[in-house]
């Protein structure tokens, strides 16, 4: 099977360049962890089942990931006149919806590796699973709580609030994915899958992330409306990056390659990939498609193939930096402070579609 090549952005950065930004965004990972597997989930209990419940819901939060949204909720706090010690705990409950959703997610899509390990359901069953789901569900509303004494109730009901928007938007598009896949439906256009990943990934990727910092220190939600549209963009642009990682990253990306062709997810390559075909290629993707994931895996690399024939890769990777480059456009004529942090934000969103892994 020929490798999946990314294709070259041509005046990418170095990765080098961003040497202090991921250094500071992995400072405040540190610290958020420590929160989460100090004082926020518990770590064992006298009874065996319970004990065994704690153990699985500090698996994921314990395994590396480099932390984008928690950073991203603290440098927007800053940019708005907070603190990050004031953020800390928002911040962490975004790290805690993401392990309760990712462990979700792994089981409605069969993902067999999550992060360089066996995904949880793998390791101890889809029902044990998704009860440690619901039971990080839970702790991230318990630890939302915990704001009161430091923002006082209004602000807490609003940052909540706004977690609860999140959760919406996101459990939205999975069921539009996951209809998708189901019912082997390939009738979606680019616009089908615009829609489907602002809900799924911008809401709880860029646009609450940002919107939680600046609650935290003090803004209304009104005046963080306006980090909606350049947010729908950037969070678009990750997700269509993040599929190209899928196909060209390799171990490196802690999942099998190419395990989205295997989950049968419908992403802008393979969405542009059927409109360029030919009538016959095209019948071979649906055919393909629509075998087992056991019989699919045998025969990704001809999808692959036709990938590269029709270039839908580079598609992709153009239309992620044109979507990222527009985002950035409009943040900077938005209403937030000119400082450091804003710089970050614009560094955050270019490390995010040139980063290969």
């Amino acid at each position: 099977m020929r490798p999946c090549q990314r294709p070259s952005l041509g005046d990418r950065m170095k990765m080098g360049d961003f040497t202090p930004m991921l250094e500071e965004m992995a400072r405040v990972k540190r610290r958020v962890d420590a929160l989460i597997l100090d004082e926020l989930l518990p770590r064992s209990h006298p009874v065996p089942a319970v004990d065994l419940l704690y153990t699985m819901m500090r698996d994921y939060p314990e395994r590396p990931a480099k932390g984008m949204r928690p950073y991203l909720c603290v440098t927007s706090c800053k940019a708005f006149g907070g603190s990050e010690d004031l953020c800390l705990l928002t911040a962490a409950a975004i790290e805690l919806f993401q392990n309760w959703i990712l462990i979700h997610d792994d089981i409605e899509d069969g993902s067999e590796m999550r992060r360089g390990s066996p995904t949880l359901h793998k390791k101890y069953g889809w029902a044990l699973a998704l009860n440690t789901g619901d039971a990080l569900h839970a702790r991230m509303w318990e630890s939302l709580l915990r704001n009161r004494n430091a923002l006082g109730e209004a602000r807490t009901l609003e940052v909540m609030g706004e977690f609860a928007q999140m959760i919406n938007e996101t459990t939205e598009g999975q069921q539009m994915e996951l209809r998708w896949v189901v019912e082997n439906d390939w009738a979606m256009t680019e616009e089908d899958y615009y829609q489907m990943c602002v809900k799924k990934t911008s809401w709880y990727t860029v646009i609450s992330p940002m919107r939680l910092g600046a609650l935290v220190a003090g803004s209304r939600v009104r005046d963080t409306e306006f980090l909606v549209d350049p947010g729908r963009k950037l969070g678009v642009g990750f997700q269509i990056h993040d599929d190209v990682l899928n196909l060209s990253a390799g171990e490196r990306y802690g999942k099998e390659a190419a395990d989205d062709l295997l989950e049968g997810k419908r992403t802008l390559i393979l969405i542009k990939l059927l409109s360029s075909a030919s009538p016959q290629d095209r019948r071979r993707v649906v055919e393909i498609f629509s075998l087992p994931r056991e019989e699919r895996r045998q025969l990704k690399g001809e999808v692959l193939d036709l990938i590269h024939r029709y270039d839908a890769l580079g598609y992709a990777v153009e239309t992620s930096a044109r979507l990222v480059g527009d985002a950035l456009s409009m943040l900077r004529q938005g209403s937030w402070a000119d400082g450091p942090e804003v710089r970050r934000v614009e560094e955050i969103a270019r490390y995010a579609i040139e980063r290969d892994w």
